[in-house]
């Protein structure tokens, strides 16, 4: 389905995004991974060139604005052209809205929305030349809040980007660009499993039962789940969608 196309997946080195851009490598595409660790980055670029497709791997940090331009500039040196722009990259920083300081509504901000706004427009003539796709990660956070999770900056930014989502696509379906989301319920990553070592065993006890609770899957996900939705995107099967944020999560925003 995506044989010979130029994918590229910021926040690609880990988690979701990596698992992205494995599908991607092995539905036959090159795939062009962001991130910040150079690590991370080369260890990802190895372990996805098994596939047999290009995969570069560029160290940048996206919450650094005047970083971006030139960002896009060094992908359009590797790739010839860009046929699908993954904009995964993003942070959540989840502490009570008293707390949260102007420094970290700005980390958010710029990471969350600025980073996908403004690669989105450094590519965006290489994406129109080869009618390509967007699709941008959003969270169910945008627009679900569950109890004890304190999320205003982490949910105003996924609905900005929610927000920008339809306006986009809107916008520059005239020039065959679709542009999607997708928003993720609880997904089982590293930093997924991290978090929840930390809590207590009876916290951690809570958890499953809270997942019993408000899942009608009874389950959380995991990074293939959402990662088979962005090549089904990015793919000619789904042609005449846009402009939609997908829920990938167990049905979590059915209640």
């Amino acid at each position: 389905m995506l044989r010979g196309k130029y994918v590229v997946v910021t926040g690609g080195s880990d988690g979701i995004g990596y698992a992205i851009a494995a599908q991607f490598a092995q539905n036959g595409a090159h795939v062009c991974i962001v991130g910040r660790n150079k690590d991370k980055l080369s260890k990802a670029v190895n372990n996805l060139i098994v596939h047999g497709t290009t995969v570069v791997g560029l160290e940048a940090d996206l919450a650094i604005s005047s970083e971006i331009n030139n960002l896009a500039q060094r992908i359009l040196v590797v790739f010839p052209q860009i046929d699908v722009l993954v904009n995964n990259a993003g942070m959540g920083v989840f502490v009570p809205f008293a707390e949260t300081g102007e420094d970290l509504l700005d980390k958010h901000w710029n990471l969350n929305v600025k980073a996908p706004y403004l690669l989105s427009q450094s590519l965006l003539e290489s994406l129109i030349e080869n009618s390509g796709n967007i699709i941008n990660i959003s969270s169910y956070f945008s627009h679900r809040m569950l109890v004890g999770r304190d999320t205003t900056a982490y949910s105003l930014t996924k609905g900005a980007l929610d927000s920008f989502t339809k306006a986009l696509a809107f916008e520059i379906g005239k020039c065959g660009v679709r542009v999607n989301g997708i928003a993720p319920g609880s997904v089982q990553t590293p930093q997924f499993q991290a978090n929840l070592e930390k809590l207590s065993i009876a916290n951690q006890v809570a958890f499953q039962n809270m997942v019993q609770a408000i899942y009608p899957l009874g389950k959380i996900g995991t990074v293939e789940d959402v990662a088979n939705m962005a090549v089904f995107l990015a793919s000619p099967r789904a042609n005449w969608i846009t402009g939609t944020v997908v829920a990938v999560d167990g049905g979590l925003t059915t209640n």
